[in-house]
Protein backbone atom coordinates (compact mmCIF):
# COMPACT_ATOMS: atom_id res chain seq x y z
CA UNK A 1 0.00 0.00 0.00
CA UNK A 2 2.68 2.49 1.01
CA UNK A 3 4.90 1.42 -1.90
CA UNK A 4 2.03 1.97 -4.34
CA UNK A 5 1.54 5.49 -2.95
CA UNK A 6 5.23 6.28 -3.37
CA UNK A 7 5.22 4.90 -6.92
CA UNK A 8 2.21 7.05 -7.88
CA UNK A 9 3.86 10.14 -6.40
CA UNK A 10 7.12 9.49 -8.26
CA UNK A 11 5.28 8.96 -11.56
CA UNK A 12 3.31 12.18 -11.07
CA UNK A 13 6.44 14.14 -10.21
CA UNK A 14 8.32 12.74 -13.22
CA UNK A 15 5.74 14.25 -15.58
CA UNK A 16 6.24 17.76 -14.16
CA UNK A 17 8.68 20.23 -15.64
CA UNK A 18 11.68 21.40 -13.67
CA UNK A 19 11.71 25.04 -14.80
CA UNK A 20 8.85 26.33 -12.58
CA UNK A 21 8.27 26.16 -8.83
CA UNK A 22 6.22 23.17 -7.72
CA UNK A 23 3.02 23.42 -5.66
CA UNK A 24 3.10 20.29 -3.53
CA UNK A 25 0.09 19.04 -1.55
CA UNK A 26 -0.18 16.75 1.46
CA UNK A 27 -3.42 15.81 3.13
CA UNK A 28 -4.27 13.84 6.22
CA UNK A 29 -7.64 12.91 7.62
CA UNK A 30 -7.83 16.18 9.55
CA UNK A 31 -5.60 18.76 7.88
CA UNK A 32 -4.20 19.77 4.51
CA UNK A 33 -0.84 21.37 3.75
CA UNK A 34 0.43 23.02 0.58
CA UNK A 35 3.79 24.51 -0.23
CA UNK A 36 5.55 26.04 -3.20
CA UNK A 37 9.00 24.51 -3.64
CA UNK A 38 11.90 25.62 -5.81
CA UNK A 39 13.55 22.30 -6.69
CA UNK A 40 16.61 23.94 -8.25
CA UNK A 41 17.54 25.62 -4.94
CA UNK A 42 15.90 23.00 -2.74
CA UNK A 43 13.93 25.49 -0.65
CA UNK A 44 10.33 26.23 0.22
CA UNK A 45 9.17 29.60 -1.11
CA UNK A 46 5.68 29.74 0.45
CA UNK A 47 3.57 27.43 2.57
CA UNK A 48 0.06 27.28 4.01
CA UNK A 49 -1.91 24.79 6.05
CA UNK A 50 -5.31 24.30 7.58
CA UNK A 51 -3.71 24.80 11.00
CA UNK A 52 -3.08 28.47 10.14
CA UNK A 53 -6.72 29.26 9.45
CA UNK A 54 -8.51 31.27 12.09
CA UNK A 55 -12.09 30.23 11.33
CA UNK A 56 -11.91 26.51 11.99
CA UNK A 57 -15.45 26.18 13.29
CA UNK A 58 -18.28 24.82 11.19
CA UNK A 59 -16.53 24.54 7.84
CA UNK A 60 -16.07 21.22 6.12
CA UNK A 61 -12.86 19.77 4.70
CA UNK A 62 -13.46 20.98 1.14
CA UNK A 63 -14.06 24.56 2.25
CA UNK A 64 -10.95 24.36 4.42
CA UNK A 65 -8.89 23.15 1.45
CA UNK A 66 -10.27 26.02 -0.66
CA UNK A 67 -9.28 28.54 2.02
CA UNK A 68 -5.77 27.04 2.28
CA UNK A 69 -5.36 27.36 -1.49
CA UNK A 70 -6.50 30.97 -1.38
CA UNK A 71 -4.09 31.72 1.49
CA UNK A 72 -1.22 30.10 -0.40
CA UNK A 73 -2.08 32.15 -3.50
CA UNK A 74 -1.91 35.35 -1.45
CA UNK A 75 1.44 34.38 0.08
CA UNK A 76 2.81 33.55 -3.37
CA UNK A 77 1.57 36.86 -4.75
CA UNK A 78 3.47 38.69 -1.99
CA UNK A 79 6.65 36.96 -3.17
CA UNK A 80 5.80 37.69 -6.84
CA UNK A 81 5.26 34.04 -7.77
CA UNK A 82 2.55 33.70 -10.41
CA UNK A 83 3.22 30.46 -12.31
CA UNK A 84 3.71 27.04 -10.74
CA UNK A 85 3.26 23.39 -11.65
CA UNK A 86 0.75 21.46 -9.56
CA UNK A 87 2.14 18.36 -7.85
CA UNK A 88 -0.82 16.39 -6.55
CA UNK A 89 1.45 13.60 -5.33
CA UNK A 90 -0.32 10.24 -4.93
CA UNK A 91 -3.76 11.85 -4.64
CA UNK A 92 -6.40 12.06 -7.36
CA UNK A 93 -7.33 15.51 -8.63
CA UNK A 94 -10.65 15.22 -6.88
CA UNK A 95 -12.38 16.52 -3.77
CA UNK A 96 -10.10 18.41 -1.40
CA UNK A 97 -7.18 18.47 -3.83
CA UNK A 98 -9.34 20.04 -6.56
CA UNK A 99 -10.73 22.58 -4.09
CA UNK A 100 -7.23 23.56 -2.99
CA UNK A 101 -6.28 24.06 -6.64
CA UNK A 102 -9.38 26.18 -7.25
CA UNK A 103 -8.55 28.35 -4.24
CA UNK A 104 -4.93 28.75 -5.38
CA UNK A 105 -6.11 29.82 -8.84
CA UNK A 106 -8.45 32.38 -7.32
CA UNK A 107 -5.61 33.51 -5.08
CA UNK A 108 -3.57 34.44 -8.16
CA UNK A 109 -1.58 31.36 -9.15
CA UNK A 110 -1.54 29.97 -12.68
CA UNK A 111 -0.89 26.32 -13.47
Amino acid sequence: MIQAKITRAVKTRAKLGRNLPRLSVFRSNRHIWAQIIDDAKGETLAAASSKELKSKESINKKETAYEVGKLLGQKAKEQKITKVVFDRGPYQFHGRIAELARGAREGGLKF
